[in-house]
């Protein structure tokens, strides 16, 4: 568990060192114990826990709940609370956390009584971690933490009304095999909801059989082998053109485990214009949300696939998959070998081929995130961890921290950016305390890279707030007893990764990148998927980095 004392908690604290088996890792701010739980969930599919003292720690917590509620992540968040006596009284520290959190919680309880914790607990990791997963709250009044109780933990739960769907409906799963077996151009287009569902051989299958090309959302990167024939990359904002001309053209479109965000959809009105749709999720409020299904399914993505292979027709869209090649040709990305000056997408390239993709690549949100996205191959599901929903500056670290701490057998990169980093920096000294191996490619441009991307194509390059001064990354790690390098030439950034990765401990490389770099391809807010913009020619940068003195 992840957390920051304070004392309202301390009699939680008081009994920690009973319990060997139980691995605090005190953080240096209580959003950075949330992300860190985050991190930990998606790299292992277990629970993670959280924890924040009553009043401004709680408080603190929400940022890293409402990130976990949007990304669908199983997560505990304990917090302490004044005692029951004085409850609505405006005590010290007293806020009310499960009323600021209530939109942003799978369920919450305030544990009002000593015995019923244990069942309390019980039902709190199931609910968390059972059918669409999402943080749960535990409020816990510091008198209810010194009361003792005979410890019983249920065998079974009652939980009625909560209900959570497996099949999906027999008559939908044959309508969605017809569709699919008259097909001519079909398309998958594949969320977070496979990873979540483990389903990631059955989706494998399925594309397999019937010959499909699949797309990815941002968060269902990895949910499909990124180097396998049949992987298009991720559609949208940031997908790559060949991406967004496939789902302009396609006659189906297979949803699975995604919610049709706007950030894939671009202009609804002209999402996928000649596609059937069917839509696979465990969430009923997430069908017809906000792209109509002519085939809704209802069920977890695993066991509706498994379902649907048996109606499935082994199938060859041969004349598909040559017009789909062709726009790959025609709309490819940055040629990273063929640029001047150190490109943020020649760093991304070589530390995949430094780690050939066994790693676990967790980002923070800008530029960098986008970058890391495009031009890093994915192999696995679980190898790319990142804010979506919420879109949270300040991810990256702590959420890489976790990652490190529930998968300690895999290499763990951040890839962060200059601001997002410094929003929770203090972080770095949780990976020094708790000798937690992260490496990090801090992508610095000297700017909050995204805002002035919108400013500089939008806004007529009128850089308002968004040069930004940084420290020297390098001293600050230093500082933080962590070893680093800066880096300013193509030629040095294959031997900093090969430094950092033969480096026992935590790593930090500072790269000095073209402050004006722009993430290409991008489509213009309320544009249509098929309206994107590719990489113009490449100009020398008129920005000059701010010395800091």
């Amino acid at each position: 568990m992840f957390g920051f004392p304070g004392g309202a908690l301390l009699p939680f604290y008081d009994t920690l060192p009973q319990y060997s088996q139980i691995r605090h890792i005190l953080t240096r701010h209580e959003q950075g114990a949330a992300h860190a739980a985050d991190g930990y969930a998606r790299a292992t599919g277990k629970v993670g826990v959280c924890m924040a003292t009553s009043g401004p720690g709680a408080t603190n917590l929400v940022t890293g709940i409402a990130n976990a509620y949007l990304d669908s992540v199983p997560m505990i968040a304990l917090t302490g609370q004044v005692a029951r006596h004085f409850i609505g009284k405006d005590a010290f520290q007293e806020i009310d956390i499960t009323g600021i959190t209530l939109p942003i919680t799978k369920h919450s309880y305030v544990a009002m009584d000593a015995p019923s914790l244990a069942a309390t607990f019980k039902e709190a990791f199931y609910i968390a971690r059972s059918g669409r997963p999402g943080p749960v709250l535990i409020d816990l009044p510091k008198d209810v933490m010194t009361d003792q109780a005979e410890f019983v933990y249920p065998e079974k739960l009652d939980l009625p009304g909560y209900k959570v769907p497996r099949q999906g409906h027999p008559t939908q799963l044959k309508n969605a095999a017809k569709l699919i077996n008259e097909a001519k151009q079909p398309l998958i287009v594949a969320g977070r909801g496979v990873i979540i569902s483990g389903a990631s051989e059955e989706l494998k299958e399925l594309a397999e059989k019937a010959q499909i090309p699949v797309i990815t959302t941002l968060l269902g990167i990895g949910c499909f082998p990124g180097g396998h024939i049949l992987n298009y990359g991720m559609a949208g904002m940031h997908g790559t053109g060949y991406a967004n001309k496939a789902l302009e053209n396609c006659d189906l479109l297979i949803a699975i485990g995604m919610r049709f965000d706007d950030r894939i959809t671009g202009k609804v009105s002209a999402f996928a214009p000649k596609a059937k749709i069917i839509h696979i999720d465990l969430d009923p409020a997430e069908i017809g949300k906000n792209v109509p299904a002519n085939v809704p399914i209802v069920g977890d993505v695993g066991a509706v696939l498994q379902a649907m292979q048996k109606l499935i027709e082994t199938n060859r869209h041969i004349d598909w998959i040559q017009q789909l090649e062709e726009w790959r040709k025609q709309h490819p990305l940055l040629d990273i070998h063929d640029s001047e000056g150190l490109l943020p997408q020649y760093i991304i390239h070589e530390l995949y081929e430094a780690t050939q993709g066994d790693a676990i690549v967790v980002t923070g949100v800008g530029q960098h995130q986008m970058w890391a996205a495009q031009h890093y191959t994915f192999h696995e599901p679980g190898s790319f961890i990142s804010s979506g929903g919420l879109g949270t500056m300040g991810f990256g670290l702590p959420a890489a921290m976790g990652a490190k701490v529930g998968r300690p057998d895999k290499a763990v990169w951040l890839v962060d950016g200059d601001g997002s980093l410094q929003m929770t920096i203090q972080e770095l000294a949780t990976l020094v305390q708790d000798n937690i191996a992260v490496k990090m490619a801090i992508l610095n441009n000297g700017f909050l890279g995204m805002v002035r991307q919108w400013q500089d194509l939008f806004y007529k390059k009128n850089y308002v707030a968004t040069p930004i001064s940084c420290p020297d990354f390098i001293k600050v790690a230093d500082a933080y007893r962590i070893s680093g390098l800066t880096v300013t030439k193509r030629e040095e950034v294959s031997p900093a990764i090969e430094q950092a990765m033969a480096h026992d401990g935590p790593f930090l490389i500072n790269f000095m990148i073209e402050p004006e770099e722009n993430v290409y391809p991008m489509v213009p807010p309320g544009a249509a998927n098929i309206e994107f913009i590719e990489q113009p020619k490449k100009e020398v940068s008129s920005w000059r980095r701010q010395s800091i003195r």
